[in-house]
This record gives structure tokens, C-alpha cells and sequence, in this order.
């Protein structure tokens, strides 16, 4: 259709339906047809037409785009006299589109003569013109085919956990070319959401282009779920002229890195806080679930002019600083990034390290079974300041990511940082009975599976854990809390169901007389009668779930450390990974291994992007190396430093605490065990170290809002709304910890300054010291061993361990292969007799 009447000054803007007669129906949404002709003034109240008119103007000054200042002193007066006709003159001149809802619902639109000028990687803010002769209060919806993420396969269930659901918006799951446009109606105060019924109001439509030059597109208002009289056929297309956004140059200099090029982590928002580049049009290296991207020193982005604001940094143990700003379109424009450390831990041996980190799968990327490259994944280590990052293959993406796969690990730009591909048990093989990291694999293809993750491999853990040690590998068990959560009202009606004798629904004292109780029958007896209610047990249940360590038997119902009694008894286990999931579990579990002698570790991950969804190391392994000076002629030998996280020469941390020393009797963690002839005194001495600044977060324990302790430390849900607020001038409460239980404490500035720490601890028999920080930080423990005996700290220990070990079989063999099942039976009726022989002991 021939427009007459077209501008010089005005491109050729087409309103059309961008969807076909079914997609329409799909939706049951309004449609509208173009009109040619441009019309007069509308008859509409003054008053209020002069209310949303005044909300106009300040949502476009708050936007950044404000009237032009001569048309907006005369649209003052107009909107203080309430001249409907007036007001309508002046702005028209500005609009891009009007669109009519006519009485029967169906929708027209016509060009406007405002300018369509768009500017590249920036919002920018058009009006359009709402003739509503319907008097509808609701909502108006605008799309376009060029609209949209450009990526496909985010899951819900992972973007509900990050509480970023609208990522998932439109996704681009058949890999649709040109999706270059993000449009929508503005609608932040002072805008309403909904249309306010007035036969004339205007709205603001934001438009965002990734390109540059002349681009076409139609656009489609819709009112959703109103009925509508007709379906039109496609109409033309709009165009708009996009002006060129202006390159940055990036600057980044880091005195502590030995890379020629060092990698910050940049987060960059305009003014009203949206942030660049823009999320849904990230393909990697940026990742669109992330705030920030990661730029090297020497490359560049590409900003609409404007002022920005810039927070930068390289991970936890690196300084956030905040900048702002200005890029100017007709100029060179650098933004320079000095990044500054508060703690080195590598100037005292540890080398940071997360084991656990996907590359794809988690339905996170463009293709979740084929995810983003080596390079890619790199820039996301280095950039977070992390030395070692292991990246796990597992099930969905196994056949596309096993191609980078090798037996050393990848060197890249610089010797400081470092990516190993390893595989995560997960998605295939022994899944239910809990995932498992295997890290310095030399053969990532298990014996009996053809090379195939469908066929060959073990339903259980310990089988594929024995494999791994076979090959010169190390194992442990991921996310490990997942599973191990506390139900007060199951594991009430476990003992009650196997307990009652009588069937009185109650528990007398030699009903329970060998039963693991959470407290010792007394205390969960809180009115003294002689009888355990199942209110006093339930009340007890919950009570302990909130307490480290505890004795309430965990469900043993996820993909956690399901199978670790059974595999610490086979001698295949190296470590329990924490740091991501719920933190009492975590170290409750430990606890009670450790409590029975068995030499299991602590290390650190993230699961990122599947539990830690925004970036990798923030849980991490601070492993002690015997580090050459200087380390930039000698690259890190991952081998070496796997072997000392299964040995135990390591803290972990979420980057923000730090035991840089930590010794008893001058002995180290890892490195021998402390031997008494008898009862005595120890000496122990620490060196700890806090940020001064902290994120407030549950997973650091800094939220200021309350939340249930036995959720701190978890990253897999954020349990509060997303806050970016940080604390500072706190204190944290240092622990030292025998056998499980806190023997001295010590308050410590979080000023970012190393603070020494002397003390005596009397031990009494074989046991285990460690030091912590809750919920931040934990060294691996150190033996004492009394009298040439082995550590047997809890017969409780040994039975809980016991009792967990039962319901997991009882709850998951099912899951076993037919053929697998005499074995796995036998292996775990060994672990149970076992573990209860040490409860004798």
C-alpha cells in the first residue's frame, strides 16, 4: 500500500501484525489493521489528559530523553489550562505511531510524524499516540519477529531459582536469525501499567537495536485475551535509522597478575539501571544469566553515548571499585580498570581452584547440549581470579563437550590460571545415589560403555569412584547437601513407625534405648512426663536441623553425598564438596565421617551455572602448594594439585575469608598427624584474613533479613529477593573445632587485615582440630592422635552415618540396575556392619 503524504524528515513506519491468522487465536489477542490518513485532534477531558500528560514528561526525563525544551514550556502551559486540543497538537507532532481501539475492540494503526531515529545499544524512547475509543482499561502489549532473547534453552526451573524468570522470555529455541530489536512500552512510575480508559493518552515505547545503519521490522500491538472482530493480513514494515554506537576501549591493569593481558569482571548500567550489553542479546563469550561480562585488557564493547556506571573487579579477593563514565559518540573513548587486591592468598603457598563448573547443560546456553568453548570458559575462570578451573562434562552434554577433553590440562594465556576437563557423574550412570566430581581423569570413557553415556555405565557411585582411582583420579561427591535437608514430620514418623512397640503413639525410654535420637531422650522430653510425643519429637527435629553437628537423619532424597558412608568405607572417596548447597548439611555430614576415623577432606565448588548461577568460585578449594618463584616461568601442575586437595593441604572459602596459617603443634592440615603419648595440651596458631566488604547474601550469612539457619550458605535458591547490597565493619566469630564441637572462639575485625591467633586446646583422646568461620570458611582438619589410637570420637557419629547409609538403600535401590543390585546390596550390608562396628569401638 502507496502512504501519501510522507515528510522528507519522516522514514517510511509501517505498523503491521507480525503474526499469522493462528498465532493470533493462540494468543486471543486484539488485532488492527493499518490506516493511511493521519486525523485530527480527538475530543477527550482536559483535566485528565493533562494528569497522564505531566506523568509523560517526567517518565521521559527520568528515561533521559526529555521533551525538547521549546515544546515542552509551551506543552506547560497547555497542561495547566487543561486544553485537551492543545495538548494533543504539540505532542502529535512528536509521535511515531497512533493506534485506535475502535468500540467493537478491533485495533487500527497509523505512521505518525515524529522522527523514527534509533540509536545502537541504547533504549531509546519513541511516543505513540492510544485512541481509545473502547474506554478499556487494560494492558497493551507491543512484539516484533525481530524481537526477543537470542538464545534458546534456559530452562524455567534454573531461572526461577535465579529469580530471573523474564530471561526466559521468548526464547529462541529454532535458532531464528535477526533477532536484533528488544520493544516494549515503558511502564516504570510515574507510567501506569495498564491503559487509564481515556479516549486519549500517550504511551512511551522503548526500542533497542544491536545493529547500526537502516533496519525494518513490524511491529504488533496486541491487547491479550480480548476477543477481537477481525484477523488483518500482514501489513508493511517499519525502518528505522540507527546511528552507530561508539567503541570503548578497555584498559585493565592488574600489579599482581603476571598475564600480559589481565581479565576483570565489568558490570556496566546506564542511569536507569539497565544493564550493557543487554541480557537477552548476549551470545558467548557473555552469558546472558550474568550482570557482567569479562573483558581481557585491549579489547572493547561497543556503547551508545551516555553516561554509565562501571563496577569492576577480578573475583573476592580483589577490591570492587565503581566508576562513572561518559562515552561520547565523535571521540576515542577509553575506560580505564586498575583492579587492587586485600588478600593474595598465593604469597602463602594456596593456589583458588572451583572443581566443579559446566560448560553446557544446565540449560543455560544457546544449545544446552553442546554449551560455549575452552576460551570461553577460561575468561570466566581467569576473570574471577580463580588459579584452577575444572570443567565437568555430565549427561546432556556429553557428546559434543567430551571433544575437549584431555588427560593434562589447558594452558592459555598466562600461568597463574589454568582449565582441566573433567566429568561430573551426573545426567547418566550412578546419578541417584549422588553425583560425583572426578577430577584428573587420563580416559573420560568407562570400560564397559562403548564410549557411549548411554550404555556400560555403573547406577552407583562407588563402582565408577573405583574406576576413577584406578586411572591416577580423585573423587568426591557433589553439591553435596542436596538430599541431606531435614523433614521434621518424615523423620518423626520413621522412628515412631519402627519404635512403637505398643502402638500408643508415643515413645517410652526402652522403646528408644538404642534408637539415634536428634537429643538425648531428657531434652527431647521437654515436659519431663517419661514419654516422647510426636509433638516433642517433631519440635526436637526441627530444633536440631539448625545445629552443627546434629543427629536428625537427613531424607536422603537428592543428588548429594547419597553414597558417601559407603564409599569412604571402600577407601574411594577423596572429598565432600561444600560450599554451594546448605552449609549445615554439608559440614554435618563431614563431621560425622571425620568423627569415625575415615580421611575424608573438605573442598569447595560452585555446580556454576546450575547452583551458582551468576559466576564460578563462589565457593572454592585454597590448595597449599610448594609454589617456584617466580610462578610465571612454572606453570601450575594440576596433577600435583589434586593430589594435595585429596591430601587435605587446603581451606575452603567463599573468597571473602581466608586461613592462610592454621597449624597445631606446627603441623599443617595435610601434612602428618600430630602424636601424643597421652592426654595433653596442644598449641595451636592461625593467621586469618576478612574482606572488608561482603555481599549481603544468605550464602555468606549476611543477609540482613532473617532466614532459617539451616538454609545459610545455600546458593541453589536465593530464599529473598536479589539484593546487590554489600555490609561492612562486621565482625566474624572464629571457631576452633574438636571432634565436631566448638572448644574456643575468637571475634576477629573484618577490616581485610591478617590477625594471629595463639591457643591452648586440651585433648583427651584421638581427635581431629580444624578451624572455621561459619558460614564462610573452613580449614581441613588436623589429627592428634593419643596413644598410637585411631580416631573414634562418636559412637552417635558411627550410628548416624549408619542410619543414613540404610534409608538411602531403602529409598534409592530401586534405582540400581537388576544386574548391578547383588553387588551394590552386598557393598552397602558391608558399609552398615561396618559403620556399627565402629559405634562398638
Amino acid at each position: 500500500m502507496n502512504i501519501p503524504g510522507r515528510l522528507a524528515t519522516v522514514l517510511s513506519l509501517v505498523v503491521a501484525s507480525a503474526f499469522s491468522c493462528a498465532t493470533s487465536s493462540i494468543l486471543s489477542a486484539m488485532s488492527y489493521r493499518w490506516q493511511s490518513s493521519y486525523s485530527t485532534t480527538e475530543d477527550v477531558e482536559g483535566q485528565p489528559l493533562a494528569a497522564q500528560v505531566r506523568r509523560l514528561q517526567r517518565a521521559l526525563k527520568n528515561i533521559g530523553q526529555p521533551l525538547p525544551r521549546r515544546l515542552s514550556s509551551e506543552l506547560d502551559v497547555a497542561v495547566l489550562n487543561h486544553d485537551a486540543v492543545e495538548i494533543q497538537k504539540l505532542i502529535d507532532s512528536l509521535i511515531m505511531a497512533e493506534v485506535t481501539i475502535a468500540d467493537d475492540g478491533s485495533i487500527a494503526a497509523r505512521k505518525g510524524l515524529g522522527k523514527a531515529t534509533l540509536r545502537q545499544n541504547q533504549h531509546t524512547a519513541l511516543l505513540i499516540k492510544i485512541v481509545n475509543r473502547a474506554g478499556l482499561r487494560k494492558k497493551i502489549t507491543v512484539s516484533s519477529p525481530n524481537h526477543g532473547a537470542v538464545y534458546g534453552g534456559a530452562s524455567l526451573f534454573s531461572l526461577r531459582r535465579q529469580q530471573q524468570t523474564d530471561l526466559g522470555n521468548d526464547p529462541n529455541e529454532g535458532d531464528l536469525p535477526n533477532r536484533f530489536l528488544d520493544v516494549s512500552f515503558y511502564r516504570q512510575p510515574p507510567m501506569l501499567d495498564l491503559m487509564s480508559g481515556l479516549t486519549v493518552e500517550y504511551a512511551v515505547l522503548l526500542i533497542y537495536c544491536q545493529r547500526q545503519g537502516v533496519v525494518e521490522t513490524h511491529l504488533n500491538f496486541e491487547i491479550p485475551n480480548q476477543a477481537f472482530a477481525k484477523v488483518p493480513g500482514p501489513g508493511e514494515p517499519f525502518q528505522f535509522q540507527v546511528s552507530p554506537a561508539a567503541k570503548v576501549m578497555i584498559q585493565v591493569v592488574d600489579p599482581t597478575q603476571f598475564a600480559l593481558h589481565p581479565i576483570a569482571r565489568v558490570e556496566i548500567r546506564d542511569f536507569e539501571g539497565r544493564i550493557h550489553p543487554l541480557p537477552p542479546k548476549r551470545l558467548a563469550p557473555d552469558l546472558f544469566f550474568q550482570p557482567h561480562i569479562y573483558r581481557r585488557d585491549g579489547e572493547s564493547i561497543y556503547l551508545s553515548s551516555g553516561e554509565y556506571t562501571v563496577r569492576y573487579c577480578r573475583g573476592p579477593e580483589y577490591r570492587m571499585f565503581e566508576k562513572k563514565m561518559v562515552v561520547h559518540s565523535a571521540k576515542d573513548n577509553i575506560l580505564s580498570l586498575e583492579l587492587k587486591r586485600w588478600v593474595r592468598p598465593m604469597e602463602f603457598g594456596f593456589l583458588s581452584g572451583d572443581h566443579h563448573i559446566h560448560a553446557a547443560g544446565c540449560s543455560h546456553y544457546t544449545s544446552p547440549t553442546q554449551g560455549i568453548s575452552p576460551a570461553d570458559m577460561y575468561r570466566q575462570v581467569s576473570g574471577e581470579g580463580l588459579n584452577v578451573g575444572c570443567v565437568l562434562t555430565w549427561g546432556p552434554c556429553f557428546d559434543f563437550q567430551r571433544r575437549y577433553f584431555k588427560p593434562a590440562a589447558m594452558q592459555f594465556s598466562d600461568t597463574e590460571s589454568l582449565l582441566k576437563y573433567d566429568l561430573e557423574i551426573s545426567g547418566f550412570g550412578s546419578q541417584a545415589m549422588g553425583h560425583v566430581c572426578l577430577l584428573n581423569l587420563k580416559d573420560q570413557a568407562y570400560p564397559q560403555s562403548n564410549g557411549t553415556k548411554t550404555a556400560g555405565w555403573p547406577t552407583w557411585t562407588t563402582p565408577v569412584m573405583r574406576w576413577a582411582k584406578a586411572q591416577g583420579g580423585y573423587t568426591g561427591y557433589a553439591h553435596s547437601a542436596s538430599g541431606l535437608s531435614i523433614d521434621p514430620a518424615n523423620a518423626t514418623s520413621r522412628i515412631l513407625s519402627r519404635e512403637d512397640e505398643n502402638l500408643d503413639g508415643q515413645l517410652s525410654p526402652a522403646e528408644v534405648s538404642d534408637t539415634l535420637l536428634p537429643y538425648d531422650f531428657g531434652k527431647v522430653d521437654s515436659d519431663a512426663d517419661g514419654q516422647i510425643t510426636r509433638r516433642e519429637l517433631m519440635l526436637a527435629h526441627r530444633q536440631s536441623a539448625r545445629e552443627l553437628p546434629n543427629l536428625a537423619i537427613p531424607e536422603m532424597n537428592g543428588v548429594g553425598a547419597m553414597e558417601i558412608c559407603v564409599s569412604a568405607v571402600e577407601g574411594v572417596c577423596d572429598f565432600i564438596s561444600c560450599m554451594d548447597t546448605s552449609r549445615i548439611q554439608e559440614w554435618n555430614t563431614w563431621y560425622h565421617l571425620l568423627n569415625c576415623g575415615f580421611p575424608i577432606k573438605v573442598s569447595g565448588e560452585t555446580d556454576f551455572p546450575c547452583m551458582s548461577s551468576r559466576r564460578v568460585g563462589k565457593g572454592r578449594v585454597y590448595v597449599q602448594m610448594d609454589l617456584p618463584r617466580p610462578l610465571e616461568s612454572n606453570p601450575i601442575d594440576f596433577s600435583k594439585w589434586c593430589r594435595r586437595l585429596a591430601q587435605g593441604k587446603s581451606y575452603v572459602s567463599d573468597g571473602f575469608a581466608h586461613a592462610i596459617d592454621f597449624r597445631v603443634n606446627q603441623v599443617s592440615p595435610g601434612y602428618g598427624d600430630v602424636h601424643l603419648p597421652d592426654r595433653g595440651v596442644v598449641d595451636v596458631v592461625a593467621q586469618v584474613v576478612f574482606a572488608p566488604r561482603m555481599p549481603a547474601s544468605v550464602a555468606q550469612g549476611t543477609q540482613r533479613k532473617p532466614i532459617d539457619r539451616a538454609k545459610i550458605g545455600d546458593t541453589v535458591e536465593l530464599h529473598h529477593p536479589r539484593e546487590d547490597n554489600w555490609v561492612s565493619g562486621r565482625e566474624s566469630l572464629v571457631e576452633i573445632v574438636v571432634n565436631g564441637q566448638v572448644v574456643a572462639s575468637r571475634k576477629i575485625p573484618a577490616d581485610g587485615e591478617t590477625h594471629h591467633l595463639r591457643l591452648r586446646i586440651p585433648v583427651d583422646r584421638s581427635s581431629w582440630i580444624a578451624l572455621r568461620q561459619f558460614p564462610q570458611l573452613h580449614t581441613n582438619p588436623v589429627n592428634v592422635l593419643v596413644a598410637g589410637q585411631p580416631i573414634r570420637a562418636s559412637r552417635k557419629s558411627a550410628k548416624w552415618c549408619a542410619e543414613m547409609t540404610k534409608l538411602v538403600w531403602l529409598n534409592r535401590q530401586r534405582t540400581v540396575d537388576v544386574k548391578e543390585r547383588p553387588a551394590a546390596q552386598a557393598t552397602f550390608v558391608k558399609a552398615i556392619a561396618v559403620l556399627e562396628q565402629l559405634a562398638e569401638e
